[in-house]
């Protein structure tokens, strides 16, 4: 079953002559917007929400099919909501390294397995051992990881060779809404380049990593540019309440187009947001190869492409902390939102969590080090250290391993200003402690609909409604309260401290394991 509601946006009043739609279909729920386009500030939106199934340890799937039902739901609530207003594009956002195997008439053969499903975590392995992975990420930018559709599709392979043989279409999410709202079974170049399977100097398929995967490449989507139009299909058109051969913009990937969403977009201004998971992305004018393999470079048009790297463990860890450490400070049963009386424990400890350190693997973690079997740990713990030091160390852990996605960043394009958007940052010691462990101010941004915003910002661009990406963004964008939060000297050298601790500590760590390993207990 899906939830919904729907809700006006600031400077709600008159409805305008003309509106375009900016579809965000995410891991848990579909948003869709409208934005008005005959002044600022003119929006409504509509969401839909579905559950992540694990069927298994380690998998994370959905019915596609309840996905399509949100979609096709939330764009007919805020078509409805828009009275009558044209609306001049549908143009759409989708998460990143979903795989679904579809029959010829397109009907799902597979659930859909999403970015957090770790299931192919030998394939990907494997392809590390063997050095594969890297040459790979030379020919796709993509670092291989178990959320990689390549790896996805060598264990279906393996697993499962008569229905990896019987599938017709093999896509990701976006190809599937794409399928939903117009019939026609494509891809584009943004969500293509998160695949490993593609090619970003030919911006086609690889056929080395096709050939690793298993399947024929006439199961993949033809793609196409971000910006290319579809028209939306008589079925979807009946059940959304908008005209046939609407245009359906194919759009880009979410995490691209969050940086549209929050305005980095120019070089060397890196976007960076924590929900969930978290992440550190930055516009460039051309495909920038991290030599270690470390960063992603995902296309969004042919003249901007998105350099950087996403974390699993996100605000996930401090609600984890808070269901350790703090069950009687949370403010319901299941912990959710950030919780004041649990940061306020760790407000009252200094920078650094007196030599406290959290490694926050509690998920597979991707960025930096792209290792799925890597597990979290607290080291360096004294008797001295109480919960406020623990929740402490679990905020620092995760701005740590952001910061070292913004020091790789920033050796290949000088990064000389980051925006961050999160509801983690509507917390004073986040935004705190994320300026010192970058050592470097961070402007604070509202996000609310950023990613919708990004897509609706594209639409833009692509219908010839706006001269530049930058420009249609700004043209969406409502003026709303930023924030820059200045690094305080004296935390910045905390952090800078703690963050040279680390290989002493994690020395000491392997030591101690080894001494019991040696005890044979």
């Amino acid at each position: 079953m899906t939830r919904g509601r729907a809700h006006a946006g600031p400077g709600a009043g008159g409805v305008p002559d003309e509106v375009i739609l900016g579809l965000d279909v995410g891991t848990t729920a579909t948003k869709a917007v409208a934005f008005g386009l005959d002044g600022p500030g003119w929006r409504r939106a509509a969401l839909r929400e579905y559950p992540l199934r694990q069927p298994e340890p380690g998998w994370q799937v959905q019915d596609p099919d309840e996905v399509a039902t949100a979609v096709l739901a939330a764009l007919a609530e805020v078509v409805a909501a828009c009275r009558g207003a044209r609306v001049v594009a549908i143009s759409v956002s989708t998460a990143m390294h979903g795989l679904i195997g579809l029959d010829p008439q397109q009907r799902p053969l597979t659930p859909l397995l999403t970015w957090a499903d770790t299931r192919s975590g030998p394939q990907a392995r494997r392809l590390r051992d063997s050095g594969a992975a890297l040459a790979i990420h030379r020919t796709s930018g993509s670092p291989i990881h178990p959320m990689t559709p390549l790896t996805k599709l060598m264990w279906c392979a393996e697993h499962d060779p008569a229905l990896t043989a019987r599938v017709r279409h093999w896509v990701g999410l976006k190809d599937f809404v794409l399928a939903t709202l117009t019939g026609q079974v494509v891809t584009e170049a943004s969500s293509a380049s998160g695949t490993a399977l593609w090619d970003l100097r030919t911006r086609d398929w690889n056929p080395v990593a096709v050939a690793l995967a298993g399947v024929r490449p006439e199961q993949l989507p033809p793609i196409l540019p971000t910006t290319a139009q579809l028209g939306l299909g008589s079925v979807a058109a009946t059940r959304v309440g908008l005209a046939p051969g609407t245009p359906v913009v194919v759009g880009a990937a979410d995490g691209p187009l969050g940086n549209l969403g929050t305005g980095a977009v120019q070089p060397g201004v890196a976007g960076l947001s924590i929900g969930t998971s978290g992440a550190v992305r930055m516009l460039v004018p051309e495909p920038a190869l991290d030599p270690d393999g470390r960063l992603f470079c995902y296309a969004l048009t042919d003249d901007h492409w998105v350099l950087g790297g996403a974390v699993s463990n996100g605000g996930e860890v401090l609600r984890w902390a808070g269901r350790i450490l703090g069950a009687d400070l949370l403010r319901d049963a299941a912990g959710a939102g950030v919780d004041a009386g649990l940061l306020a424990l760790a407000a009252t400890v200094p920078p650094g969590s007196d030599g406290l350190l959290m490694l926050p693997y509690l998920l597979a973690e991707r960025a930096p080090l792209w290792d799925p079997e890597l597990t979290g740990a607290f080291l360096g713990i004294r008797h001295g250290h109480t919960r406020g030091h623990f929740v402490r160390a679990a905020v620092e852990g995760v701005a740590l391993q952001l910061a070292v996605i913004v020091a790789r960043l920033d050796r290949i394009v000088p990064v000389h200003g980051v925006r961050a958007t999160g509801g983690v940052f509507r917390s004073g010691l986040w935004r705190e402690v994320l300026a010192g462990t970058l050592a470097r101010p961070v402007t604070v941004v509202g996000g609310a609909d950023g990613t919708a915003l990004g897509a609706a910002a594209l639409g833009l661009f692509a219908l010839g409604r706006s001269p530049s990406l930058e420009q249609a963004a700004a043209q969406l964008r409502v003026g709303g309260p930023e924030e820059l939060v200045m690094a305080d000297p004296d935390d910045v050298a905390a952090y800078a401290a703690l963050r040279a601790s680390v290989p002493a500590l994690l020395r000491a760590y392997a030591e101690a394991t080894d001494m019991f390993a040696a005890l044979d207990l």
